[in-house]
């Protein structure tokens, strides 16, 4: 395997569609898992306004927190 190629052969790399990177939890700009700043990353947003947001829908919507926990398990980790 080449170290310029993707680890997964069908898996789309890093800014490859529109300019929007894909959807991983980054190594920097962590508060608790990186989830939040994945997403902001991913949509092209502020991850402050991503945070805030998740937290309001903790407070007014205890399923988000759930949610949060399976995309912390199942978003990987940036490279």
């Amino acid at each position: 395997m080449s170290r310029g190629g993707p680890a997964f052969p069908g898996r789309p790399r890093s800014g490859q569609y529109g300019g929007m990177s894909s959807l991983v939890r980054p190594r920097s700009d962590r508060v608790i898992a990186g989830v939040c700043s994945g997403l902001a990353r991913r949509f092209g947003m502020k991850p402050l306004t991503v945070r805030i947001l998740a937290v309001a829908l903790v407070l007014f919507a205890g399923l988000s927190l759930w949610a949060y926990v399976l995309m912390w398990i199942l978003m990987p980790n940036e490279e």
